[in-house]
C-alpha cells in the first residue's frame, strides 16, 4: 500500500524553504501555505495525498474524492470524502498527457497536490458527522491518474506472476532509467472488466505474461488491498497510443476554449494587456503565439468559464511573448497584446482565455458558459 501513497516532488520542484509546514519538513507547529490571489505558490508547498474520484462537476472544475486509507488515519476516518475545486492554474494529467476534468472517469484513483481551504470556507460533515483527516485541503493544484504518476517518475511494473483463477496480478516496480527493481512486490486485483491494451489493439487477460513491464489504473484503491485494476497497458506501443489520444483530446479542448492565464498589468492609455499563461498546457500549443500576429482575449472567471466567447471578445496584435521565471501553475510564458477595446474584465488579477491567430472562436455548449447562471 505504501507504494501508492508515498508523495514525491515532481521534477523541477524543490521543497519549499519557507516558514510554513510542508510534506518535506513535517513541522506540525507551522501552518500550511495559504494560496494568495494572483500569486503562484512556492515549489514544494502543496500537500500530497491520494483518493478516488467519486463525483465531478466538470463545468466548475470541482468534485469529490474518497480519500485513500493510510496508517495515519483511524478507522473513524476511513473512506470519508473531501470536496475539492481546481485552482485557476490547477492542472490535470490523464494517460500521461494534459487533461480536463471531464476526461477522467468516475472511479479513477488519483494522486493529488492540494492547498488548504480559504479561511472562511466551511467543511461539511458526512456519514454520521465524520470527516477526513484531509478535510481542510479543498483547493487542488494537480491531479493525475496512476498511469501519469508512475510515467512521470519513469517507473514501470514488471509482471512477476498472474493467476487468473484467483484474479491476482503480482508486480514489482522498476526504474526504467536504471533498471533498479523494488525489493517488495505488490498485488492488485484483476476483474472480468479489466481493460487490457496490447499494441494497437485490445488484449485479453490471457495476454498478461510474466516479464512484461506494464502500467495500470486502479479503482477501489486501499478498500481491499492495493486496488482493483481498471486498465492495464502491456507494452510501450499501447502506452504511447493512450498518451497520444489524450494529447489530441487536450489540444482539441483548448483550441475551442482558449488558453487560460491571468492578467498581470493593463496599460490603459496604450490598451496593452500583459498576461501570464497557466501551465498544464501542451507546449506545442504555446508555439502558436507569435509576434506580429493577432490574438483574441475572452474574459473568464476562476472556474475558467467564459460568458459568451463569440460576442464577448476583443482581438488585436500580439506585441510580444517572452519567457519568465517558472513557478508552480505557470507556463513560464508571458504575452502582451493590444485589443481594439479594453473590456471591463481586462483588469489586473482577472482571468482571461487567449486564442492565438488562426484558432477558431466558436460558440461552445451553453451549459459550459456563465450565461445560464446569470438568471
Amino acid at each position: 500500500m505504501s507504494l501508492l501513497l508515498s508523495g514525491i516532488c515532481f521534477a523541477g520542484q524543490l521543497p519549499a524553504e519557507e516558514p510554513f509546514r510542508t510534506d518535506e519538513n513535517g513541522d506540525e507547529k507551522l501552518a500550511w501555505y495559504q494560496v494568495e490571489p494572483h500569486k503562484f505558490p512556492p515549489a514544494g508547498s502543496a500537500h500530497y495525498f491520494t483518493g478516488e474520484l467519486i463525483e465531478m462537476d466538470h463545468v466548475h472544475r470541482a468534485g469529490m474524492l474518497r480519500v485513500s486509507r493510510t496508517d495515519k488515519q483511524r478507522r473513524h476516518n476511513w473512506d470519508t470524502p473531501i470536496n475539492f475545486r481546481m485552482l485557476p492554474y490547477g492542472s490535470l494529467t490523464y494517460h500521461g498527457a494534459p487533461a480536463a476534468l471531464r476526461d477522467i472517469p468516475i472511479g479513477t484513483h488519483l494522486h493529488g497536490w492540494f492547498y488548504v481551504k480559504d479561511k472562511d470556507e466551511e467543511i461539511p460533515k458526512v456519514y454520521f458527522n465524520r470527516q477526513s483527516i484531509e478535510k481542510d485541503f479543498s483547493q487542488a493544484y494537480r491531479l493525475v491518474d496512476d498511469f501519469s504518476y508512475y510515467d512521470e517518475q519513469k517507473r514501470l511494473f514488471q509482471v512477476e506472476s498472474v493467476d487468473l483463477m484467483t484474479m491476482k496480478l503480482t508486480l514489482r516496480g522498476v526504474e526504467t532509467e536504471t533498471d533498479k527493481r523494488d525489493d517488495a512486490t505488490i498485488e492488485i486485483d484483476l476483474t472480468p472488466a479489466t481493460r487490457v491494451y496490447l499494441g494497437k489493439q485490445f488484449g485479453a487477460l490471457e495476454d498478461i505474461q510474466p516479464g512484461q513491464k506494464v502500467l495500470f489504473n486502479l479503482t477501489w484503491a486501499t478498500l481491499y488491498g492495493v486496488g482493483r485494476c481498471t486498465d492495464l497497458w502491456l507494452d510501450d506501443e499501447s502506452r504511447e497510443l493512450a498518451r497520444q489520444q489524450q494529447l489530441a483530446q487536450h489540444r482539441l479542448h483548448l483550441k475551442y476554449r482558449g488558453i487560460p492565464g491571468w492578467i498581470d498589468e493593463v496599460d490603459n492609455q496604450k490598451r496593452i494587456v500583459t498576461v501570464t499563461l497557466f501551465g498544464g498546457v501542451d507546449p506545442h500549443l504555446l508555439e502558436d503565439f507569435r509576434p506580429n500576429t493577432s490574438v483574441t482575449g475572452v474574459v473568464a472567471e476562476p472556474t475558467l468559464q467564459t460568458y459568451d466567447q463569440v460576442n464577448d471578445r476583443k482581438s488585436g496584435p500580439l506585441l510580444s511573448i517572452q519567457e519568465i521565471e517558472l513557478a508552480p501553475g505557470s507556463s513560464g510564458r508571458q504575452v502582451r497584446f493590444q485589443p481594439q477595446l479594453l473590456l471591463e474584465g481586462y483588469r489586473p488579477g482577472r482571468i482571461i482565455r487567449l486564442f492565438p491567430g488562426g484558432w477558431p472562436v466558436i460558440t461552445i455548449p451553453q451549459d459550459e458558459t456563465l450565461w445560464p447562471e446569470r438568471g
